[in-house]
């Protein structure tokens, strides 16, 4: 189980209520369900969303695949500008 921090950017950040929070989860599919339950419009937004970990893109990779470092960063980014 690692520590660290979620930064919500654009519309996650609307959603979400706040730029950013701490965490705690070892993937990032554990840390996605944790930010999401009872937070319905932020789940909305986190599923037409892109990830970085670390400043690394997730991709396609399955989000329970994707192991979180302790003292990692997750950034969640909307889709801007229509994309």
């Amino acid at each position: 189980m690692a520590t660290g921090k979620v930064r919500y950017w654009a519309a996650a950040r609307e959603a979400a209520g706040v730029p950013e929070e701490s965490f705690e989860a070892a993937t990032l599919g554990e840390l996605m369900t944790k930010i999401t339950r009872d937070r319905a419009e932020l789940a909305r937004v986190v599923r037409r969303s892109s990830f970085l970990v670390d400043g690394s893109p997730v991709g396609k990779r399955a989000h329970d695949t994707v192991v979180l470092a302790e003292g990692a960063t997750v950034e969640i980014l909307p889709p801007f500008a229509g994309g």
